[in-house]
């Protein structure tokens, strides 16, 4: 299942921001909870392959199913595992609608897709998960572009992604390239992950 409570209770579990701003943690940088200052075990290899592979999939909000899924494309990709999965997951529209700048979080732009107001290429996608294409155009729906939610998430957003285009009149943009790993989430440890699901699978 996907995990719908709090997402800042989530990320200080963690000790991770999901939303990649560090706001999650600057003013309790410890875990939620009566004893979340306390000091805990060391984890295992075990204890940390999973944990790396929470951070991953929480920051994305995908579940588990689709996790293990799109887990199962990289390991057929002729690129590093763990490099390829995380293009994957970036590839994602929900996320592309996030990078863009058309919502504030990746929970924002997975209900405007749910809800039908995002257009790849000229039509109606309303599948988060629906992998993009480089080259792909995604815009905001005419009757949402009126949406005061979408204009403030423009009006505040403050990432700079070099592999997407972004034109904040006409609400679209465009999937310019596939990232590079320099330009992904340094916190995460992808091998850590791709040893996780060796044990797995």
């Amino acid at each position: 299942m996907r995990y719908t409570g709090p997402a800042w209770k989530r990320a200080r579990r963690l000790n991770f921001s999901l939303l990649e701003t560090g706001k999650e943690l600057s003013k309790r940088p410890y875990g939620p909870g009566q004893h979340g200052s306390a000091r805990k075990k060391k984890p295992t290899d075990y204890g940390k392959q999973l944990i790396e592979k929470q951070k991953l999939r929480e920051m994305y909000g995908v579940n588990e199913r689709q996790f293990q899924r799109l887990f199962a494309l990289a390991l057929k990709s002729k690129e590093v595992t763990g490099f390829a999965f995380m293009k994957i997951l970036e590839s994602r529209l929900d996320n592309l609608v996030y990078r863009m700048g058309f919502a504030r979080t990746r929970r924002a732009a997975r209900q405007l897709v749910t809800h039908g107001h995002i257009e790849v290429n000229g039509k109606k996608v309303d599948i988060p998960s629906s992998l993009c294409k480089v080259g792909d155009t995604i815009s905001v729906s005419e009757r949402a572009k009126s949406f005061q939610v979408i204009k403030d998430a423009l009006a505040t957003n403050g990432m700079k992604i070099a592999y997407v285009e972004v034109d904040p009149e006409n609400m679209s943009g465009k999937y310019l390239r596939e990232p590079t790993r320099d330009e992904l989430p340094i916190d995460i440890n992808e091998s850590q992950i791709v040893e996780y699901y060796n044990r797995k699978l």
